[in-house]
């Protein structure tokens, strides 16, 4: 199998984490090369987001403003994630060949950061000329089970809310539903082991 840039997506707790870390298990046990390299990154910018997302050091009242400003800050740590010459995803994968496995690229950006059609466009022509994902897994979940999932953990983001929520999940829907990539969209709700199971059928299948 040749070296694979893989993205997972969905809203929060859908179980991106859990996969893709058994995704990167699956790899090595097959004496395959991989690496989790999620968004955002460990960089410079990629902290700068975390914080964001925790704590309110961006002084934007607008909802819309912060979502376009959030916008150009993971626009700009995407470029780093790609192209940066330790370990971005095009040195890993062609250089190292390794494959490289990520929790959420600029899917998320399409579905967090746009509530118009001028927005996603906006955001579209941000982030228009990173590489596609050799793949891209989809985990859909309601709302509701993300609520609950999300209701324990201790670090809460800006955008774990059901309204919001419900809004990233429908961008998610409508964007995979016309994306022409390689594409894999499974019931977040099944079994761990059977989410498992059919991620790696697929991959076998397809490459």
């Amino acid at each position: 199998m040749k070296s694979l840039f893989i993205v997972f997506e969905g809203i929060d707790g859908s179980g991106t984490s859990t996969q893709a870390n058994l995704l990167k298990e699956y790899f090595i046990t097959q004496n395959q090369a991989a690496i989790l390299s999620p968004e955002p990154t460990t960089g410079v910018i990629g902290k700068l987001i975390r914080e964001a997302m925790q704590t309110a050091i961006i002084p934007i009242q607008d909802k819309k403003k912060f979502d376009e400003q959030m916008a150009y800050l993971f626009a700009a740590d995407r470029h780093y994630h790609i192209y940066n010459d330790v370990d971005g995803v095009l040195k890993l994968t062609q250089q190292d060949h390794c494959h490289v496995i990520t929790t959420r690229y600029y899917f998320s950006s399409l579905a967090y950061n746009c509530n118009t059609p001028e927005e996603f466009q906006f955001v579209s022509q941000l982030n228009a000329k990173f590489p596609q994902p050799d793949v891209v897994i989809y985990l859909d979940i309601p709302v509701q089970i993300s609520l609950k999932r999300i209701a324990e953990r201790q670090l809460k983001e800006v955008y774990e809310n059901e309204e919001k929520l419900n809004h990233v999940r429908e961008n998610f829907i409508k964007n995979f539903s016309e994306y022409q990539g390689n594409k894999l969209i499974i019931n977040g709700q099944d079994t761990i082991e059977n989410i498992h199971q059919q991620i790696i059928q697929y991959l076998e299948v397809q490459f």
